[in-house]
């Protein structure tokens, strides 16, 4: 039943969009996302103790705004000396989101293989308040797992029947990357997965969402993004389609897909009136731009727009101002 419910939610929004869908904007007819002046760095490769490695760097981060006002920054720290896939989460506090330098907090939260959660595998967490609780999506590697609090610092995992705290996975490998948009009522969580061998006329890496209307239970996946040119030249057939981000500004929905990090960081943004449907295949007709930025969130406050993004050197997180032209 649940599955069948969860069907006839996505069939009634892909109808419900279709007409719109089908005739695209041009770009000239849409604002850009446009970043504002100069970066302001709030985060460093961080100190992990007995963990420290050289070669470690904060990747994939979320940023929200706790229930004491401060300012939340958690990231997934890759190549350090934990055991298995080596990757943990570390946090740190600004008291503005325009501060510099924000504190370092220690590390958050590691795996917890006793729950099915692989080993050093943490990925990607992303953050959404919803009636006074804080629900924090993130990968372990396989699946994308779900936590709560009630004060925006401190997390709790959610288990599900099995024991376990994983929401749900694939249908590629990899499950990771995962972000929650909340438009209409319903909830649309975007993420990433890729695979060796993908089924016929479908791209190895895509961008994924499930509909729910609780945030716990969610539909089936369909591919909302994959393929084109942002997928040409990339040597890992993983990574063409990495930490999606959707906002919804002014009515049309912006995905910021990722296809490079470090130094010559590369993300793709698509804008489209369905928030199922951005391209795939050879589809480019709602790609807008691109900017020189590595896996990039985008904060509201007050009106005033920001992204953040990793350094260029993935040694740590910087934010802008970002407006729309």
């Amino acid at each position: 039943m649940k599955t069948l419910t969860s069907l006839l939610i996505v069939l009634g929004i892909l109808l419900g969009f279709c007409i719109c869908a089908s005739k695209p904007e041009k770009p000239n007819k849409v604002p850009i996302p446009v970043i504002d002046g100069d970066w302001w760095q709030i985060a460093s490769t961080p100190d992990l103790g007995d963990l420290n490695k050289p070669g470690q760097e904060p990747v994939d981060f979320g940023i929200w705004q706790a229930a004491d006002g401060t300012w939340q920054a958690w990231s997934c720290i890759r190549n350090t000396a934990a055991k298995g896939h080596t990757r943990l989460f570390y946090r740190w506090e600004g008291k503005n989101i325009t501060d510099t330098n924000w504190e370092p907090k220690g590390i958050a939260m590691r795996s917890d293989t006793k729950l099915g959660e692989p080993e050093g595998g943490l990925q990607a967490p992303f953050v959404l308040k919803e009636n006074g609780v804080y629900y924090m999506f993130y990968g372990d590697w396989d699946k994308i797992c779900l936590a709560t609090s009630t004060d925006g610092k401190n997390f709790e995992r959610v288990i599900n029947s099995k024991g376990k705290s994983d929401l749900f996975q694939g249908p590629y490998h990899n499950t990771r990357d995962a972000m929650v948009l909340k438009s209409n009522g319903l909830f649309y969580c975007y993420y990433t997965g890729h695979t060796a061998n993908p089924p016929a006329g479908q791209d190895s890496c895509a961008i994924f969402c499930r509909v729910s209307t609780d945030l716990y239970n969610w539909s089936e996946p369909l591919n909302v993004c994959s393929g084109g040119s942002p997928a040409n030249g990339i040597a890992w057939y993983g990574a063409d389609s990495e930490c999606p981000f959707v906002v919804d500004y002014n009515g049309s929905f912006y995905l910021f897909r990722n296809q490079l990090y470090g130094p010559g960081g590369l993300n793709t943004q698509y804008v489209s009136d369905n928030p199922l449907l951005f391209g795939t295949g050879n589809d480019d007709s709602r790609m807008i731009q691109q900017l020189n930025v590595a896996a990039p969130e985008i904060i509201e406050v007050n009106g005033q727009y920001y992204m953040a993004a990793l350094n260029p050197n993935l040694d740590g997180l910087r934010i802008a101002k970002l407006k729309w032209k």
